[in-house]
């Protein structure tokens, strides 16, 4: 490793700098035992000692977490945690336009808020979405998939460049028994769709998302009341797609209309699909890479910008379902002569 001298870094609000140190300089002390660094704060003025990769890489996240703040938004662990992976360049690899190391920060704004993006993969997956009129965002919980794409649809909402928003979900665990359910249709199904109301709070303030829901500006509705309809000048977001059937995926897609944006979230490694019942989202995909206007950006576990633990939960889960897939490998190996005269 290359030596360095220290680099300094002067902020110029102290009030920010206060949020940027953490308190009792947590933040700093997060940077510090990620990359190996040691950081000296006195006032608003830092000394950052190491290595020249990880005295630059230290500079990057503080600047970046600066202008976050610069930009009105608040500071979490987890910011911090994506922050020091996104420099540190253990974002996933995402497939689709512009998938290139080290894309900046891509802000989405929404009249008296904005949100950034926190992730190399995020701010691809925010481009494909402005570039492409379809585009597939698939991996594990956590990583901004489905609240990326409510705040793009917010955003286009609220300038006018779209209509209304629609975001759906299948509603899986209710399969054909709704009728049999207590209550009107929409207590029925609201449980399933939750995630997608906390978004759209999140996003706008409550009054205005009430008002927009009763106009018909924004709806929320299962996947089952899509068929039929064609969806034009619209922001249309199917949310969980892993546990959409073949048939109902294909009646999806196909009711894109004028001047409409599609985003289709999911995560194959959590289907909820009867045993023997093929995922809709997973023959999509092999049906559809390659065609013309779509875009799929792919998300790992660096990307999930939950609590910490989030990551190192889906990254056990992964390891244990490449042990067992393995495992289940030799046993075929060892119980098949054919499979074993094959290796040699």
């Amino acid at each position: 490793m290359s030596a360095s001298p220290a680099l300094h870094k002067e902020y110029a609000d102290n009030r920010l700098v206060l949020q940027l140190f953490g308190a009792h300089h947590g933040y700093l002390a997060r940077i510090e035992r990620s990359l190996g660094v040691a950081i000296h704060a006195r006032g608003n003025h830092l000394t950052i000692n190491g290595d020249a990769a990880s005295v630059s890489a230290a500079g990057q996240i503080l600047d970046r977490l600066y202008r976050r703040l610069e930009l009105g938004s608040g500071l979490t662990p987890q910011d911090v945690e994506a922050t020091i992976r996104a420099a540190a360049g253990d974002g996933a690899a995402a497939r689709g336009p512009g998938a290139a190391a080290g894309h900046s920060a891509v802000t989405i704004g929404i009249r008296q808020r904005s949100v950034e993006t926190r992730t190399p993969t995020q701010a691809v997956y925010v481009d494909a979405i402005d570039r492409h009129d379809l585009v597939f965002g698939l991996g594990p919980a956590g990583t901004g998939k489905t609240y990326l794409a409510v705040a793009k649809a917010v955003e286009r909402l609220v300038s006018g460049e779209v209509e209304r928003i629609i975001l759906s979900r299948p509603a899986v665990e209710a399969g054909e028994q709704l009728g049999f359910l207590p209550g009107s249709m929409r207590e029925k199904v609201d449980p399933y769709l939750r995630p997608l109301y906390d978004a759209l709070y999140d996003m706008l303030p409550s009054q205005q998302v009430t008002r927009r829901l009763e106009s018909g500006e924004i709806e929320v509705a299962p996947l089952a009341f899509m068929r039929g309809r064609t969806l034009a000048n619209a922001f249309v977001i199917l949310d969980e797609a892993q546990n959409t059937t073949a048939v109902q995926m294909k009646m999806f897609l196909t009711r894109l209309g004028e001047n409409a944006r599609m985003v289709i979230t999911g995560d194959l490694s959590q289907v909820d699909l009867p045993k023997g019942t093929r995922s809709g989202l997973r023959q999509a995909l092999e049906i559809l890479r390659g065609v013309d206007g779509i875009a799929f950006v792919e998300f790992g576990k660096a990307d999930v910008v939950r609590h910490p633990l989030v990551t190192r939960i889906v990254d056990a889960y992964e390891k244990a379902e490449e042990a067992l897939h393995l495992g289940a490998e030799y046993e075929g190996e060892r119980t098949d002569p054919d499979r074993r005269g094959a290796h040699r």
